[in-house]
């Protein structure tokens, strides 16, 4: 799950790590773009924790389409399974797109690593109703005239669910503790509803491992992160606290030991 490079005015789009015919060892991957990124966390882990009908239930009456976010997507698999899985879809890439699916939810997918979108968007079953985008959340620039057409095509000006799947401690170790706190104020003011997927605080020890092992630069804020510890507990009380969201459900843990919790604005 891909995040941006260094934040700030002078910030750099992070060069893609350049793919040979091997595909590189995880490590190689600082802003999480890992290239097979499902083979090792597939989206069944966390489907499977989603109830049946989510979306009739968070949204019994709304104007449809909804619209969704999914940040940091990577490949798009996993974006995939969750619109087949909220749609209530039979879960087969070969099956084509069932009438009326895209009247009913549309979903804007974006990574910062444009190899893992061109992947995304030649495999998507979907593409009437799943939209992938190469794009750097954390650069306001790009982001805001981007999500603001997108939204403006539906005449709307925010989502109705966003997604982020094990995205927040790629933010973090390359952003810092105030790039979080701006990312998931960023999350809450776009979605009315949040499925967040944070990563444990020993991802984070493992990632500063791997790069280490490389010998690449460590992590340029790993050492100083004062939110730390328990990153579940740590983003829910952000969220609740600081971005005026609820808890509304947590959905238990994939067998990777990742919360899946839901927010409401």
């Amino acid at each position: 799950v891909a995040v941006p490079a260094r934040h700030g005015s002078s910030a750099k789009m992070a060069a893609p790590i350049s793919r040979g015919s091997r595909a590189p060892e995880p490590g190689a991957a600082p802003y999480g773009n890992f290239p097979n990124y499902s083979r090792f966390h597939p989206p069944e882990g966390r489907i499977s924790l989603l109830p049946q009908g989510l979306l009739r239930s968070l949204f019994p009456a709304a104007t449809r389409p909804l619209l969704g976010l999914d940040v940091g997507c990577n490949s798009g698999e996993l974006s995939v399974a969750l619109y087949q899985h909220l749609l209530g879809l039979q879960d087969s890439s070969s099956s084509p797109e069932p009438p009326g699916a895209s009247k009913e939810l549309k979903l804007l997918c974006c990574d910062i690593d444009p190899e893992l979108i061109r992947r995304a968007q030649q495999s998507s079953p979907f593409p009437a109703s799943i939209s992938f985008a190469s794009l750097d959340i954390m650069d306001s620039g790009a982001r805001e005239p981007f999500l603001s057409s997108y939204l403006q095509r539906f005449g709307r000006s925010s989502f109705d669910i966003g997604f982020c799947m094990s995205v927040t401690m790629w933010i973090h170790l390359n952003h810092g503790d105030r790039g979080l706190l701006e990312f998931l104020a960023l999350l809450a003011s776009l979605c009315s509803f949040l499925l967040v997927e944070p990563q444990p605080w020993r991802c984070y020890r493992a990632a500063a491992r791997r790069l280490r092992r490389l010998g690449r630069d460590d992590f340029e804020h790993f050492r100083s992160l004062r939110i730390n510890g328990d990153m579940a507990q740590s983003i829910t009380r952000i969220l609740t606290q600081e971005c005026a969201m609820e808890l509304v459900c947590s959905f238990g843990s994939t067998s990777w030991d990742r919360s899946l919790l839901l927010f409401r604005s």
